[in-house]
């Protein structure tokens, strides 16, 4: 199937940057399935007006921009800027980015009221009932705070920091190690027994799955306590 060529645009004040980009090919870039933005390109040129074939100055990119490298420049045109895809597209990318929101408040956010982790269900639900508007061509990371007012009045969230204690009897202590390491190790210490102290620290959302996975490995015989 013949690609189809769009223009993708960003501005900066008065001044416009445009770049001609396979459609398809750009949409993978902005999801993620390929990495050099260079592959996208129709031409390797950034324009004022592309239709006419008018190319940007070099100093407005350096102002724009900070640089005149071309990856780094289509790079932030393709993720910051209006580049047209279709309404399946649209969609699909809409979907995915309120996913990795949910996804960025469940794991971090806990209940001020109990300290309890929120479920993902509760934050899905509480957006939709405040009505939430996500962007699709920004990163989740920008628009977490926004959401986070949007939702708070429906459902009070604070972003926070577990610290656990943990100590692991000596026959379960190696293959417990990597999971703890994988959580955020702050310190250890291995007794002459073979069983292992150590505390923890990771978002405050993850407790749920942190306990679990440590009773699961040590038939809950592991002893934890909680910090903060």
């Amino acid at each position: 199937m013949e690609s189809k060529i769009v223009i993708a645009k960003y501005g900066v004040g008065k001044d416009e940057f445009e770049i001609l980009v396979d459609a398809d090919l750009a949409y993978q870039y902005i999801t993620n399935k390929i990495k050099d933005p260079i592959t996208v390109l129709e031409t390797e040129e950034i324009f004022k007006d592309a239709r006419k074939g008018e190319r940007q100055s070099e100093e407005k990119l350096k102002k724009a921009f900070g640089t005149t490298e071309l990856p780094t420049i289509v790079d932030k045109i393709l993720r910051k800027g209006n580049v047209p895809i279709t309404t399946e597209q649209k969609n699909k990318l809409l979907e995915d980015k309120r996913k990795q929101i949910i996804n960025i408040i469940a794991r971090n956010a806990i209940d001020p009221r109990t300290n309890a982790p929120t479920p993902s269900l509760r934050v899905e639900n509480a957006m939709s009932e405040a009505r939430v508007s996500i962007d699709p061509f920004k990163s989740a990371s920008e628009q977490i705070e926004e959401v986070i007012k949007k939702i708070n009045m429906i459902l009070p969230i604070k972003f926070a920091v577990a610290k656990i204690e943990v100590s692991i009897p000596p026959e379960y202590a190696s293959r417990c190690y990597g999971v703890l390491k994988e959580y955020g190790i702050k310190s250890q210490q291995w007794l002459k027994d073979g069983s292992l102290q150590a505390a923890v620290e990771f978002p405050a959302g993850m407790q749920s799955e942190f306990f679990d996975k440590i009773n699961k490995l040590t038939q809950g015989k592991a002893v934890t306590k909680i910090l903060t």
